[in-house]
Parts: structure tokens; sequence; C-alpha cells
């Protein structure tokens, strides 16, 4: 399942869309990144000034279903096409990584502006072991956060990595104590809800990347 929250900070807009299957590890099914690329499109068509993806529990999500992914899912489309809709939101999009991030999930952590996690999080995308290639834009976005080597050291040699080290790496921009992360999140989308939207496009779409 994937929850729509809608909140205002002033007279904007930010959209939460939280993945909650926490008793799958907020394994994804094709059905909720199909829910996904759904919600995207309509916060886009509604303005909003920011939009936030998290997880439900300790994980944010351990990337495709397994049945799923044994059926096909791995390998399908539709994640680069939800990454796709995000790196292309007008607004400012925050992974708020509420707990470990894996597979398939990364694609829609690398497409956001920025990501915040909680100490405890792992960072793990196991596509050399599982014999699978990972989507087409992930390992570009990858290198451009934490250069060549750095990449390879988690797509080829399939190392997980903590917190503090995604930090130091700049694969995270902030890592805050779970209690912390609302706050942050407000921080961090502040200044956006405070301008006129032609002003967040704009800005936006002058930064490369």
């Amino acid at each position: 399942m994937i929850d729509v929250i809608r909140e205002s900070q002033g007279e904007a807009q930010v959209w939460t869309l939280r993945i909650n299957r926490p008793d799958k590890a907020n394994s994804l099914t094709r059905d909720m990144l199909r829910a996904v690329e759904t919600a995207t499109a309509e916060a886009e068509q509604a303005g909003v000034a920011a939009l936030v993806l998290t997880g439900e529990g300790k994980v944010f999500s351990a990337g495709a279903d397994l049945e799923e992914a044994r059926a096909g899912l791995a390998t399908d489309g539709i994640w680069e096409r939800v990454s796709s809709r995000i790196a292309g939101m007008p607004c400012l999009t925050i992974a708020a990584l509420n707990g470990t991030l894996a597979g398939g999930a990364f694609g829609m952590a690398l497409a956001c502006d920025l990501r915040v996690a909680v100490p405890q999080a792992r960072f793990f995308y196991p596509v050399m072991k599982l014999g699978f290639l990972p989507q087409p834009s992930d390992p570009g976005r990858l290198a451009a956060l934490i250069g060549p080597a750095r990449a390879r050291m988690i797509l080829m040699a399939s190392q997980k990595i903590d917190a503090a080290t995604a930090y130091e790496w700049g694969l995270v921009d902030r890592v805050v104590e779970k209690e912390a992360l609302g706050e942050t999140l407000h921080a961090l989308s502040e200044a956006v809800c405070a301008a006129p939207p032609e002003i967040r496009k704009g800005i936006k779409a002058m930064i490369p990347g």
C-alpha cells in the first residue's frame, strides 16, 4: 500500500508518499509502483512545493516483492518510469529514509533531490549477486553522488554500507534520529514552500542533474 499524505505548509502543499507494507519489509509490488507513478503525476498537477518519499516501520524498502520479482518485476521497465517521474518533478523531492534501503527502491531515492536517513539505515543494491542489471539511470545517478569507484563498490562488489558511510560518501545529505525526521523535513522544505511556484521550478531547472 502507498499512503498519500497531503499537508499544508503555509499556503503551499507538501505531499508525503509512504510505503506502508512493514510486514513485508516495505517490498514493492507492481501495483504499489503504479500507485507511486500515479501519485507523483497528481502531485505535479496539484503544484506541490515538496514531495517526500518515506516508509512505515524500520525499513524504507527492501526493493521488489520476492514473488513478483521471480515473475518478472525485477526487470520490469516500471522501475525506470517511476524514478524518471520523480526526477522530473518541478518541486523539491526528499527521500526520508526511515530505515534500510535496498534493491530496486534505490532508484526512487537516487531520483530525489535530497536524501535524509536515520542512523540505523543500511544501503545495498545486490544486483550482481542476484544476476540482474540495475535500473538504467541508477549507476549514473549513483556515480554522480559518490564517484565511480564507490558506485562499483555498491553495484559490483555488492557491499552494504551504513548511514555514517553513506553520509561520508555523499549518498545521503543528513543523518538524523528518527524522532527528529519530521522537524528536519519541515526545515528543508520551508524555503520552497514560501517561494512562488515559478521560482521553485526555475531554480531547480538551473541545477544540473
